[in-house]
C-alpha cells in the first residue's frame, strides 16, 4: 500500500493499538499528524514525517475544527482514540456513561465532521477509518461492560451512516472491530489469557491501513471483525 506524501490523521496515535498504526503509515510512507490531548510524547519515536500536536481536546467541537484546519491535504483520517470501562449496569451511573460516550462517540463524531468537511474541499476525495469494537457487533458479549458496548455500537452506527452520506464525494467511511487487542496493558489485567490467540495491533494495523489507502476503491460502510482466533 502505498501512502507517499499523502496525508494522515490519527487520533489516539500514542496508544497501542494508535502507534503500531502510525509505524505502519510512515513505512509506507505517509506524513502523519497525531493530535494528543497530553503534553509529552516521551517514549515515542522522532520521524520528519512525523507531527505531535498536543493539547487536543477532541471532545471541544472548536478545537477539534481548528485542529483539521491546519492539516493541509487531509486523505484519511483514522479514529483511534477511546476509552474502556468495565462494569455491570447496577454499579454504572450516568457520569461513567456520558464518559464512554464522550470518549468513544464524541471525539469519533467530531473528528469525522472535520474530516469530512476538508475531503469534500477538494475533489480528491479520501478515507477514514473508526475503531468499533466486538462488542458493538456481538451484544451479548457487552455483557458487564453495557456502557462501553452501548458506545462502540453508536461508532458502528456512526460509521455506517456517514459511508452512506459522504459516498458521492468519493470519502469511504469504514470501521475496525477488534476483539481484546495484544497490548502490555490487556497482558497484565488479563494474565491466565491465551494471549497467543488475540489478534496483534501489527496485523489490525495493516488492515486498517488497506481500508485508509488509495488501494481501497470500493469498500464503504464496513465494520470489519478483526479478532484473531479468539
Amino acid at each position: 500500500m502505498d501512502y507517499q506524501d499523502r496525508t494522515v490523521v490519527i487520533t489516539g496515535g500514542v496508544g497501542g493499538l494508535g502507534t503500531a498504526v502510525v509505524e505502519a503509515l510512515l513505512a509506507a510512507g505517509a506524513i502523519c499528524h497525531v493530535p494528543h490531548r497530553g503534553e509529552s510524547t516521551d517514549g515515542h519515536r522522532d520521524h520528519k514525517r512525523l507531527t505531535f500536536h498536543p493539547g487536543i481536546d477532541l471532545t471541544d467541537e472548536e478545537v477539534v475544527e481548528r485542529f483539521y484546519r491546519q492539516i493541509p491535504g487531509l486523505w484519511a483520517s483514522i479514529h483511534v482514540a477511546g476509552g474502556f470501562t468495565a462494569g455491570r449496569v447496577v454499579a454504572t451511573g450516568k457520569s461513567v456513561l456520558a464518559s464512554q460516550f464522550d470518549m468513544n462517540v464524541v471525539t469519533c463524531y467530531l473528528c469525522c465532521r472535520s474530516a469530512v468537511k476538508a475531503m469534500t474541499a477538494t475533489p480528491a476525495g479520501g478515507r477514514i477509518v473508526n475503531v468499533a469494537a466486538r462488542p458493538a457487533l456481538e451484544w451479548r458479549s457487552g455483557a458487564g461492560m453495557a456502557a462501553y458496548t452501548a458506545s462502540k455500537a453508536a461508532v458502528a452506527a456512526l460509521t455506517v451512516a456517514l459511508a452512506e452520506e459522504v459516498a458521492k464525494d468519493d470519502v469511504l467511511v469504514n470501521a475496525v472491530a477488534p476483539s481484546i487487542l495484544d497490548t502490555e496493558a490487556n497482558r497484565k489485567a488479563m494474565p491466565k489469557a491465551d494471549h497467543a490467540a488475540w489478534p496483534k495491533v501489527a496485523d489490525v494495523a495493516q488492515t486498517i491501513l488497506f481500508l485508509a489507502s488509495p488501494s481501497n476503491k470500493v469498500t464503504r460502510g464496513a465494520i470489519v471483525p478483526v479478532y484473531g482466533r479468539v
